[in-house]
């Protein structure tokens, strides 16, 4: 929301710069995002000042030029070439000196500098409306009166200030403070001051024939004015309300559009003009919409109407949708001279319902949907009746309409100084949460020592029980006049750690990082992709055979993905899903959460300077290893994975549980979900991991002052050796020194005698707290040598 410092004015007398308003509306809870210098003319006329043409001759190579001097109150007088003609000797003109910056009406910006013209030197540019951004005549240089004085700035002489904008980030519940007098209460409220008082002393009501106006529903409409103004005459708005209406950043239509705005952001009422003539019948009825009727709306977009869609209608058809957009055959025009203007009130839950089912935004609907004054309608009617008047002509021809069958009461309730003291912390006199109470524009009924029984404004939607009012008084008071106490009290939070949403996002970046997309699968399934049919669980009433059943495994879901994505060309996948299962067991309905990962097609995107590789299994186990080592999960043994849905695979094994089982998704699987190509899968059983991180340390290490050492091996094995037991017997060797232990090539064929091969080890070695010498290395070595020789019957080659 926009908000003018000079508009501002209007309503409240500040002293106060921009800069410090801006800090005092921000510390009464109208935070100000931005503050903008706003110039009514661009460029603000600087560096321009007013010059006296002394002399006039005929330039010598230029027969449309002239050679002036100029005095511009400086001790030597300009020469400046003109090529305008009306210059003259004796004139008072506007000068752009040498380094002042020229702002034309259309165009850049241009700089003046000294310069040569047809051999003539030329210290200025004397200067026409159009080119310093005062008009768009190009008749001439502009001549100011005789008695303007030399050397005035020309923005002192035609008094151009500068005008402040800031924008508010308005929150929800302050639809009161959606226009300068809702935020000129608030300055007025912070400094107690008084408010000017709105002056409607030029309205004259006169009897005459009204536009017939009936409201069918009241709970829509509690409150309906209108009036009726005739021979208007619509043309551009003056100057002084298109320079309001732009510096809040709203464009000027005409003038009686501009009114009805500038209304809607003086006082936040909105206002609607009608031509009068278009009106059939003369005759306006609020009223519902008819289901599926036909409007087409001022966008020039044709819309059905719901039934509980509020119109403002004619004898025939609607004219306008109820506090949300006008018609596009019944507002105002060039060639409107009658008018009739509306100021209603309307349902705020009727309204924010219809903007939403049309998808419609707009200034009205934003104040209308939160709340606006029931009892400012007929004073932003008078007020907007006075404006129309003096820029539009025409006169007023009836009395105000002013259908409000049911009053609306301001809120009533009890406020305790004692509460407002015991909710705010501080002890504030009864005197000062008193005056501050009636600064807000809150009555007060009837007072005693301990209390006071306050009369809120119905405006102030959001302030309906006692601690609405303290959070007003806190609010005036100021947040930072609340002393600190010199003890905090606090509860001690008791959650669960480690904090799953944590370690999920944690986990879900790492996966990001590494290539991978998330997906988000449905939790319901078909009956064909559970493990156990006994187990499962089925809906009553599915939606269709497809989703009749509650997932038990994760793997449909991902293959599900794969499919999709492989029928629209894209096979080389990477992605991951959090999800739950389902299932039923002899105490009742079972869920588990799971972490899952399928990758398939080529391993990186095809370019010159890569391989064409295909995905593999190790891939998948890369991955798997990387997050158990980002979880610090270690001490796991490894099982061949159960073939209901791999082809192949490995689990990692917590004791007799399996805590992340992973390999190649068989091909009967495939064949289920349409899934053509390789697939590798892996399923986390995430309840058992968060078990088992739950013990987790968290422990500081300084990294090593001292360097590893690697050494590699060539083993001569059974084939039925797995790395894991080297790297155990490894561990077991030297449990200090030894670091890690890793495979860098397995060898089968050629001179490897048959059920045997070949694995090359590489061993870091580091000692933390001295430099390794070359006989404890080969110590270690050897030991290391000696037990694969005894544990596994390894030889090492050559």
């Amino acid at each position: 929301m926009n908000i003018s410092y000079k508009w501002l004015k209007d309503h409240i007398d500040i002293d106060k710069k921009p800069e410090e308003l801006s800090l005092i509306l921000t510390n009464v809870g109208l935070e100000v995002e931005v503050l903008d210098v706003v110039q009514s003319i661009p460029g603000g006329l600087e560096g321009l000042v007013i010059g006296e043409v002394k002399s006039c001759e005929q330039h010598p190579n230029a027969d449309k030029l002239k050679v002036t001097t100029v005095d511009v109150g400086q001790p030597e007088l300009l020469n400046i070439v003109c090529g305008a003609p009306n210059v003259a000797v004796g004139q008072k003109v506007i000068v752009a000196t040498v380094g002042s910056t020229v702002h034309p009406t259309s165009g850049e910006p241009f700089k003046i500098n000294k310069s040569k013209i047809r051999g003539e030197v030329s210290e200025g540019m004397l200067c026409g409306e159009d080119e310093v951004g005062l008009g768009n005549s190009h008749a001439g240089i502009v001549e100011l009166p005789s008695d303007a004085g030399v050397g005035t700035l020309v923005k002192d002489f035609y008094q151009i200030e500068d005008d402040y904008r800031y924008e508010i980030g308005l929150t929800p519940n302050r639809a009161d403070a959606a226009s300068h007098l809702g935020v000129a209460r608030d300055i007025a409220a912070y400094f107690r001051s008084e408010m000017k008082q709105i002056d409607l002393s030029k309205f004259k009501e006169v009897s005459g024939v009204n536009t017939e106006v009936i409201v069918e529903n009241h709970s829509g409409s509690p409150r309906y004015s209108g009036i009726n103004i005739s021979g208007v005459k619509v043309t551009e708005s003056p100057d002084w309300l298109k320079e309001r209406l732009n510096v809040i950043g709203i464009r000027p239509i005409n003038n009686i559009v501009d009114v009805t705005n500038f209304i809607l952001h003086d006082l936040g009422q909105p206002l609607h003009a009608f031509d009068q003539d278009k009106i059939a019948g003369n005759k306006i009825t609020v009223r519902q919409a008819k289901q599926d009727e036909i409007f087409v709306t001022l966008d020039g977009v044709e819309r059905k109407l719901s039934a509980e869609d509020l119109v403002i209608a004619d004898a025939e058809k609607p004219m306008c949708i109820a506090g949300v957009f006008g018609g596009a055959n019944s507002g105002v025009s060039e060639s409107t001279t009658n008018i009739f203007l509306e100021s209603a009130y309307f349902n705020a839950v009727s309204v924010r319902k219809t903007a939403k089912r049309h998808h419609l935004k707009t200034d009205s609907s934003f104040r209308y949907e939160r709340g606006t004054d029931p009892n400012i309608t007929v004073n932003a009617l008078k007020k907007a009746a006075i404006l129309i008047q003096e820029i539009a002509g025409g006169e007023i021809t009836s009395n105000i309409t002013d259908i409000y069958p049911a009053v609306i009461n301001p809120f009533a309730f009890n406020v305790n100084y004692h509460n407002v003291r015991k909710l705010i912390g501080q002890d504030i006199p009864n005197e000062e949460i008193k005056s501050i109470i009636v600064a807000l524009g809150i009555g007060i009924e009837k007072e005693s020592a301990d209390s006071i029984d306050v009369l809120v404004p119905a405006y102030r939607v959001d302030v309906t029980r006692e601690v609405d009012v303290i959070e007003e008084v806190l609010r005036i008071y100021g947040y930072n006049n609340v002393a600190l106490k010199p003890q905090i009290k606090s509860s001690l939070n008791t959650s669960e750690k480690p904090d799953k949403e944590v370690v999920l996002n944690q986990l879900a970046d790492l996966l990001i990082a590494n290539g991978f997309r998330e997906i988000l699968s449905n939790s319901l399934t078909k009956l064909d992709y559970v493990n156990d049919e006994a187990t499962a669980v089925r809906l009553c009433n599915p939606l269709s055979s497809d989703l009749d059943t509650m997932r038990q495994n994760m793997l449909f879901s991902a293959l599900t993905a794969v499919s999709y994505n492989q029928k629209r060309r894209n096979s080389d996948l990477k992605v991951f899903e959090i999800g739950k299962t389902y299932s039923i067991d002899g105490e009742g309905y079972k869920e588990k959460q799971h972490l899952a990962i399928a990758i398939s097609g080529k391993l990186e995107v095809e370019q010159w300077n890569n391989s064409k590789q295909s995905v593999n299994f190790y891939n998948l186990k890369a991955v798997v290893d990387l997050i158990l080592k980002r979880l610090k999960i270690e001490g796991l043994q490894l099982e061949d994975a159960p073939t209901d849905h791999f082809a192949y695979g490995l689990s990692y094994m917590k004791g007799t549980k399996p805590l992340v089982t992973f390999g190649a998704v068989s091909d009967v699987s495939l064949s289920k979900a349409d899934v053509d190509g390789q697939v590798f899968f892996a399923d986390f059983d995430w309840d058992q991991i968060l078990k088992i991180i739950r013990k987790n340390v968290i422990k500081f290490k300084e990294v090593s002052k001292f360097p590893a050492v690697k050494r590699d091996l060539s083993l001569l094995i059974d084939e039925a050796v797995t790395f894991k037991q080297l790297e155990t017997i490894a561990h077991k060797t030297e449990r200090k020194l030894l670091k890690e232990v890793k495979v860098f090539d397995v060898y089968k064929g050629d001179k490897i005698p048959v059920g045997k091969k070949s694995y090359a080890l590489s061993f870091i070695i580091e000692d933390e707290e001295k430099t390794l010498m070359d006989k404890q290395i080969d110590a270690i070595v050897q030991k290391l040598i000696l037990n694969f020789e005894k544990e596994v019957n390894a030889e090492v080659r050559g």
